[in-house]
Formats: structure tokens, sequence, C-alpha cells
């Protein structure tokens, strides 16, 4: 993990700028020479192999990993049974070892976290499956909240039931109510709770309206609410194009190679916002959603 202090005006003026002046004059240099299509299908190519090398890298890891994983499992169990930060700490190693070699993460604003001990609700834009391999980084414990059918992906769902995360179908109202219930139990016992409040991964790349669920966990608990926003993460593995990734590297700025914009060495960053303290659920949502909105390009906010 790097973590460097960067202002956002100047990565968005970086972004802005360096972006259109390096990439107008590589086209014009290089452009003549290779038709923007063979580029485009080269840049595809690289980006598949390396979706199927980190799939290879995660399984990999997370199958020695998870045999730890089940021998500290009867310890949590008697002595850590609601925040279980060895198999959280087990995750982490699991989640940094998977992503070194394919992309790195830029934080702003760690010391915009509560204390480790303090249970939170952090609450974060959702743009692509690499969003819960990239929170892994901030050093806090928390369950995070998954489709039923995850938990049955070997090795890697069998880990999220040994870690505690919450289960939810998305179509069962009852099991909506039982999640929320399960969330503010957790937040009691002192354990942090992760919700994407937009409810599902962005299919067009905005971030949009949040739904309530975790601000009135919680509101009813009494805790702050974190919020954070994801920068990058949907352009190294854009939603429903889980076999690509495109590289990424923690340097602030965009840098265009050979002319296409699928080549880009992506930004990817995580921007910690000050916590919102516990008040009335319609509120804290208020302010989280501006918060994680004022560190995204406009447009990528998707308009209330």
């Amino acid at each position: 993990m790097h973590a460097a202090a960067v202002s956002r005006p100047a990565v968005r003026l970086f972004r802005s700028t360096a972006h259109a002046v390096s990439c107008d004059a590589t086209v014009a240099a290089a452009g003549a020479a290779q038709p923007a299509g063979s580029w485009r299908g080269f840049a595809v190519a690289v980006a598949a192999t390396r979706a199927v090398l980190f799939y290879t890298t995660t399984f990999l890891f997370a199958s020695p990993l998870f045999v730890v994983m089940l021998a500290a499992y009867p310890y949590v169990l008697l002595f850590d049974k609601f925040r279980r930060r060895a198999e959280h700490a087990v995750n982490t190693v699991w989640a940094k070892l998977s992503t070194l070699l394919f992309y790195s993460v830029h934080i702003e604003g760690l010391d915009n976290l509560p204390p480790a001990d303090q249970p939170a609700v952090y609450v974060s834009n959702h743009q692509s499956f690499l969003d819960i391999y990239t929170l892994f980084h901030l050093h806090r414990d928390f369950k995070f909240i998954s489709k039923t059918t995850n938990f049955l992906i070997p090795i890697v769902g069998w880990s999220m039931f040994l870690t505690g995360h919450v289960m939810i179908n998305r179509v069962d109202r009852r099991s909506q109510l039982d999640c929320l219930k399960q969330c503010g139990g957790l937040l009691k016992q002192g354990a942090s709770v992760l919700f994407f409040p937009e409810g599902t991964r962005s299919k067009d790349g905005r971030m949009h309206a949040f739904k309530k669920g975790a601000f009135s966990v919680a509101a009813k608990a009494k805790v702050p609410v974190v919020p954070i926003t994801l920068i990058g993460t949907g352009d190294l593995m854009p939603n429903a194009q889980e076999y690509l990734l495109f590289p990424g590297t923690v340097k602030v700025g965009i840098l265009c190679l050979l002319g296409f914009h699928h080549l880009l060495i992506h930004v990817l960053q995580i921007v910690i916002h000050p916590a919102v303290s516990a008040k009335d659920a319609d509120s804290m949502s208020a302010e989280a959603f501006a918060a994680i909105a004022s560190s995204l390009p406009p447009e990528l906010v998707a308009p209330l």
C-alpha cells in the first residue's frame, strides 16, 4: 500500500490537461503508423491476459490462506466472535497479495479513519469487482454485505463465511430486513460494517442515489458514517467486463500510450472523508453522498 498526500484540485488538473496534451501528441506521432483498431485489439488482449493472471493469482493465494483461516476459526469463535480480527487480517493479506502485481493504491485522508476499535459504518461508491480488494487496504476490520450465492464460491466464498460477512438475498424483502438487523447487532458488539449504499455496482460508471439502509442502521446504533470515494477501479475492471483488467498505478496523472485510451496507466485512489456524526438517517445519507461526490468528476455523479 502506498499513501501520499495529493490535493484533489491538482489531481483533477493533471487528469484534464496531461491526458489531453499527452494523448493528442502521441496520437499525432504514432497514429499514422498503426490503425487505432489494432491498438484497441492489442489493449483488450493485454487486459484479458492480465485478468486471467489476476484470477489465477487470487485463487493460488486463497487456498493456503484458507487453511490458516480454518485453523484460526475455533479461536475466533471463542474469543472474537463478532469482529473476527484474525480472519480479517488473513483477508487483508490475501487482497494485498492478489493485487500486488496488478495495481497500486493511493490513499488520501488516512487521518479521517476512526480508531480501529471504534465501530462505524463505512460507505463507498461501487464501480467494480475490484472495490472490495481495494478497500481491504484500509487496515480496518469490517463486515461487508454480499449476495448469498457468492458464499458458495469455493475457497473465496467459504473464507467470507469464516470472516462473518453478511449474506443477503436482494430479491427477498425478509432477507433484506434480516441483513440490516444483523448489521445493527454487529455494530452493537463493536464490529464495523461496510455498505455500498447504491445497492449494486454502477452500470454506467456514475454514482447513483443512495438507499437508506446503511444510514438507518448507523442512526439506530448511534455510530458515525465514514464516506469513502473510490476512484479508478471502474477504469481498471469495468462493471460487466470482469474478464478485463487494465493497468493501474499509484502515480497521479494519466499517461496515454500509443494513442489509445485503453492503454492508459489508470489512477487508482481511495479518498477517506471526515466521518459524519450520528444523527437522522436522511441527513447522514445526504452528507455522505455530498462528500463522496466531491472527489468525483461531475460527469461521474448521476443527477438525483
